[in-house]
C-alpha cells in the first residue's frame, strides 16, 4: 500500500504542479486566459489535499502537540497520553465524517456542476468524505494498536 499510495500522491502532484504552470504560461507569457483552468485543477488540489492526510494517517504521521508528554515520565504514561489523543481525534473526525457524508448526499441530490466546464462536482465533494472515512478507521487502527501495546514490556510508542 505504501507504494501505491506514493505513486498516487505524485502522480496528483504532478498533475497539479502541470496544470499550475501552464496556467502561468499561457496567462503571463502568452497573454491568454485559459477558461476552465480552475475548473480542472479543482479535481487533483482537492484529492491530492485529502489523501495526504489519510496517508498521515496511515503511517500515524500526523502534526501533534504534544506539550503533555514533556512532563510525563514513564513509558507507560506517554502511552496512555497518546491513546487518549486518538480517541479525542477519533471522536473529531467521526463527527466530521458524519458531516462529511451528509454533504456527499448533497451533492448527490443536488448534482452540481463546476461554473466553466460542467464538470459534475461529486468527484471532488466524495474525497472528503472518502478521505475523513479512511482517517478515521486508520485512528481506530492506531488506537488498538496502542492499546493493545500499553501492556506490553516492551511496547511500541508510535511517535511519542
Amino acid at each position: 500500500m505504501n507504494t501505491a499510495a506514493k505513486i498516487i500522491l505524485t502522480s496528483l502532484l504532478v498533475a497539479v504542479a502541470g496544470l499550475q504552470f501552464s496556467q502561468v504560461i499561457t496567462r503571463y507569457v502568452l497573454g491568454i486566459s485559459f477558461m476552465g483552468m480552475q475548473d480542472m485543477l479543482m479535481y487533483p488540489v482537492l484529492w491530492l489535499y485529502i489523501l495526504g492526510s489519510v496517508n498521515a494517517s496511515r503511517e500515524d504521521q500526523q502534526i501533534r502537540a504534544n506539550v503533555l508528554e514533556i512532563f510525563l515520565k514513564s513509558d507507560w504514561a506517554k502511552k496512555v497520553q497518546l491513546i487518549v489523543s486518538d480517541v479525542v481525534s477519533l471522536s473529531i473526525a467521526s463527527w466530521l465524517t458524519f458531516w462529511a457524508w451528509d454533504f456527499f448526499m448533497y451533492s448527490l441530490k443536488t448534482e452540481k456542476m463546476t461554473p466553466v466546464l460542467y464538470w459534475p462536482t461529486i468527484y471532488s465533494d466524495a474525497a472528503l468524505f472518502l478521505g475523513l472515512l479512511a482517517m478515521s478507521l486508520f485512528t481506530a487502527i492506531n488506537i488498538v494498536t496502542r492499546f493493545v501495546s500499553l501492556n506490553d514490556k516492551k511496547g511500541a510508542l508510535n511517535n511519542a
